[in-house]
């Protein structure tokens, strides 16, 4: 029986390819691999993935729609008509709504307009009859909706019935029927010749006003300025860190770095960053602080924050946004706690393929946090219920090798509705069907998943010997960044390495010390006390990690972020 409880995937070298690439760069051939596995492949490749210049973003004009959406929007600020901008509760959605708000706010005096973003207990996810009630009830004439809207045709061809026209920024998997509005930016369309497919909702907003930006004539900072915002829902939407979504990623964080706008300057005062912020920074940091906006109380503070001037009263809505994320934490503890006790101390539950708990008194709103804190514990497709309202509200997390979303497909008749994709979804059913949901939930997964499914996978990128991991080597690996989905942080593992001294710190981590052919390097390992029995008296280990700075008591210096470590004898 393996030391490891993880399984480790060495990812195709791709030899020739990287060979090729270094002939060209003349940098680390591991660095020409990890390149090459990442579809980097020649030195204009490499060139435009190390040195993206924003004049390489594609012109908005290349999406369907586009054309269509700008005259019309030009239109009813001309004839002053009321124009709603509508966006989801999330951080994706609050951050469009605040970059298309702002930017035609401050660039028509004359613009008619008003921004509204859903109550999550109230109204759900997306557009809702509520909203499109309240643009009729308000005399509004164009509804623009971000991050959502896509799958929304009913709605929207009542909003259309009633008088109020509609212009789609979605980035959401279009249906079989696209809704009856003005016009569709959605790139994911069919018919849609935009070269890049995975924009965020924020991101999707970006490129309207860049279009119209182009079509006034108005300097390029009127737009650019935006960068911030779109980077953070870039991070918080954990959309692939690809193409265009890395290029305004990259101008984003330099923008957040260099000069911050009030609101953002505001959050990372009281999220008390220090140094640099990086992705992680945004998506780990500042996005959970926006997010609990609307997952405690009104999301409308999020776009408050991002449109606010005065500094003092920004600082002040960064701190009410504050307090919302201090309350979320408080629950996501709580309920993730009680929930962990359920599965525990229930033997029947324990061995089950998959988590599904309902309570009534778990709060809505942090319910997916939860789902995926469990997911990361047990490792097995979950699902998280409470009551909302008369029905049973869940959220949904899974594993890879599980589609969560056909998984629901198959129980469908208990459900009154869900939504989502691979990895994520939510659904509502009613009270009395959350047994036969269960029972059914159990045996689709007990039937998809074999049992090497079930353990967690580690996808390497490359072998490295502990003397390849210089300072020029880490350098030129930080310029990969920034990371994320499909542009991970390189993971290396390390085999024969002596086991020069390892020790538990702070009950649950691992402090290493290591050596190969005379390169000693230090390590920590969070949360691996456990396997610190199984490796101590072991002279020879393998590694698994990633390669970071440490700085103490002023000095810096490299160190390996252990993720796994097995004996050499046992994982083979």
């Amino acid at each position: 029986m393996p030391i490891t409880y993880k399984r480790w995937n060495r990812l195709n070298e791709r030899k020739e390819l990287a060979l090729t690439l270094q002939n060209e760069l003349k940098i680390h051939p591991i660095l020409c691999q990890i390149l090459a596995q990442r579809g980097i492949t020649d030195f204009n490749a490499a060139k435009s993935f190390f040195r993206p210049t924003i004049t390489d973003i594609h012109s908005p004009w290349l999406m369907k729609g586009m054309e269509v959406a700008v005259t019309r929007i030009l239109e009813a600020i001309d004839k002053k008509e009321k124009i709603l901008i509508y966006g989801d509760y999330d951080v994706d959605g609050t951050t469009a709504v605040a970059i298309v708000f702002d930017f035609i706010a401050t660039l028509f005096e004359n613009a008619n307009l008003e921004y509204y973003i859903p109550n999550r207990y109230k109204e759900g996810y997306g557009l809702s009859k509520k909203g499109v009630d309240y643009a009729v009830e308000n005399g509004f004439k164009l509804l623009i909706t971000l991050d959502c809207g896509i799958k929304s045709s009913e709605l929207i061809l009542e909003a259309k019935n009633r008088g109020v026209e509609t212009i789609i920024c979605d980035h959401h998997l279009p249906g079989k029927d696209l809704p009856q509005a003005v016009a569709i930016l959605n790139a994911k369309q069919n018919d849609c010749g935009y070269p890049y497919k995975e924009l965020c909702g924020c991101g999707v907003g970006f490129k309207l006003i860049h279009a119209i930006a182009l079509k006034k004539g108005f300097p390029e900072n009127s737009y650019l300025k935006y960068l911030e915002l779109v980077a953070t829902a870039i991070a918080a939407d954990i959309v692939p860190i690809t193409g265009e979504n890395r290029l305004l990623t990259f101008h984003g964080l330099k923008q957040v770095n260099a000069s911050p706008s009030i609101g953002i300057k505001a959050l990372i005062e009281l999220s008390e960053l220090k140094g640099p912020v990086n992705i992680s920074s945004l998506g780990f940091m500042i996005g959970p602080r926006i997010n609990a906006a609307g997952r405690m109380d009104d999301a409308k503070k999020a776009v408050a924050l991002f449109i606010e001037k005065d500094p003092s009263k920004a600082l002040y809505i960064a701190s009410l946004l504050q307090t919302d994320n201090n309350h979320r934490k408080e629950a996501d503890k709580e309920i993730t706690k009680d929930a962990i006790s359920m599965i525990e101390e229930n033997h029947v539950e324990s061995n089950k393929k998959s988590t599904v708990l309902y309570s009534p008194e778990w709060h809505k709103g942090v319910i997916g946090i939860v789902a995926s804190r469990l997911l990361e514990r047990f490792y097995k497709p979950t699902i998280i219920f409470t009551k909302s309202g008369d029905v049973v509200a869940g959220s949904a997390r899974s594993i890879p090798g599980f589609n969560i979303h056909e998984g629901l497909e198959q129980c469908r008749e208990l459900l009154i509705g869900f939504g989502g994709h691979y990895f994520a979804a939510g659904m509502t059913l009613l009270p009395e069907n959350i047994e036969a949901f269960k029972n059914k939930f159990e045996k689709i997964v007990d039937d998809t998943l074999d049992p090497h499914h079930f353990i967690p996978e580690i996808h390497i990128d490359a072998e490295v010997l502990l003397s390849d991991l210089t300072p020029m080597f880490f350098n030129i690996m930080q310029q990969m960044e920034p990371f994320g989905p499909e542009n991970a942080k390189p993971i290396f593992c390390a085999t024969k390495v002596k086991n020069a001294g390892s020790r538990i710190v702070k009950e649950n981590h691992v402090r290493f010390q290591v050596e190969q052919n005379g390169t000693m390097y230090n390590g920590i390992g969070f949360n691996l006390a456990e396997k610190y029995n199984e490796i101590s008296d072991q002279s020879i280990l393998d590694l698994v990690f990633t390669l970071e700075e440490n700085t103490f008591n002023g000095q810096t210096s490299l160190q390996l972020k252990v993720i796994d470590v097995a004996s050499t004898d046992t994982n083979k």
